[in-house]
C-alpha cells in the first residue's frame, strides 16, 4: 500500500477489482506470504472506493523494504510536507496526517522482517491515537466552557450595565429630592426667623409700652395719694 495517498485512486497496478481472480495452489512458500498478507489487512484495512460501478480495493504490500526504500520514504515525507505547506511548528492536521501515513508505513515495514514488533508498534500507534483523541476531546470541552462561561459573562456584563444605569437614574432622582427637601427646610427656616424676629419685636414694643403705662399710672396713683402742700 502507497503511503501519502491523495484523493484520486492509486494506480491500477497497485490494485485489484473485487471479487479477486481465482488463485491457483499455492507453493509450500506461499503460505506465510498469506498468513502475512492477513496481518498486515488486520493492522492496516485494505482501501475500497467505486470507480465505473466497480468496487476496487487496495491492499497493503507485503514485499520487503530495502534501504534504498527507507531513503525514499523520507525524501516523500519531506516532498509532501512542502508540497501541502504543513507548520513546521504547533497543531497541524497536515503535518499530523502525514506523519500518520509515514509511520504506518513503517509498522507495515517492521511487520514484514518481524510480525511481534510490528505488533508492538501497532500498539503504540493505537495508544498514541488514543491518548491524542483524549487530548481533543478535553481541547474541545475545554473550548466550549470558555465560549458558555465568555456568553454567560456578556450576559453578565449587560446585566450589571443595564443596573448601573437603573441606579444611577435612582441616585439622580433621590438627588433631587435631597434638593428639593433643603430648599424646604430653608424655606421654612427663614420663615420661622423673620416670624420669629416679628414676634420678638412685638413683645419688645408690648414691654415697652406696658412699661410706660405702668410708669404714667404710677405717676398719676401717687399725685393722688400725694397730701397737698
Amino acid at each position: 500500500m502507497s503511503s501519502f495517498s491523495e484523493s484520486e485512486p492509486p494506480p491500477a497496478g497497485l490494485d485489484r477489482p473485487v471479487p479477486p481472480p481465482p488463485k491457483t495452489k499455492s507453493p509450500t512458500g506461499d503460505g506465510s506470504k498469506q498468513q502475512m498478507e492477513e496481518i498486515l489487512n488486520a493492522m492496516l484495512p485494505p482501501r475500497e472506493w467505486m470507480d465505473n460501478s466497480q468496487l476496487w480495493v487496495q491492499q497493503v504490500s507485503c514485499t520487503p523494504c530495502t534501504r534504498m526504500d527507507v531513503v525514499k520514504l523520507q525524501e516523500l515525507l519531506d516532498l509532501k510536507l512542502q508540497q501541502r505547506q504543513a507548520r513546521e511548528t504547533g497543531i497541524c492536521p497536515v503535518r499530523r496526517e502525514l506523519y500518520t501515513q509515514c509511520f504506518d508505513e513503517l509498522i507495515r515495514q517492521v511487520t514484514i522482517s518481524c510480525s511481534e514488533r510490528g505488533l508492538l508498534l501497532l500498539r503504540v500507534r493505537d495508544e498514541i491515537r488514543m491518548t491524542i483523541a483524549a487530548y481533543q476531546t478535553l481541547y474541545e470541552s475545554s473550548v466550549a466552557f470558555g465560549m458558555r462561561k465568555a456568553l454567560q459573562a456578556e450576559q453578565g456584563k449587560a446585566d450589571l450595565e443595564k443596573k448601573i444605569l437603573e441606579l444611577e437614574s435612582e441616585k439622580k432622582d433621590l438627588e433631587r429630592q435631597v434638593n428639593e427637601q433643603k430648599a424646604k427646610c430653608e424655606a421654612i427656616e427663614r420663615r420661622e426667623t423673620e416670624r420669629r424676629q416679628v414676634e420678638e419685636k412685638k413683645h419688645t414694643e408690648e414691654i415697652q409700652f406696658l412699661k410706660r403705662t405702668n410708669q404714667q399710672l404710677k405717676a398719676q396713683l401717687e399725685g393722688i395719694v400725694a397730701p397737698k402742700k
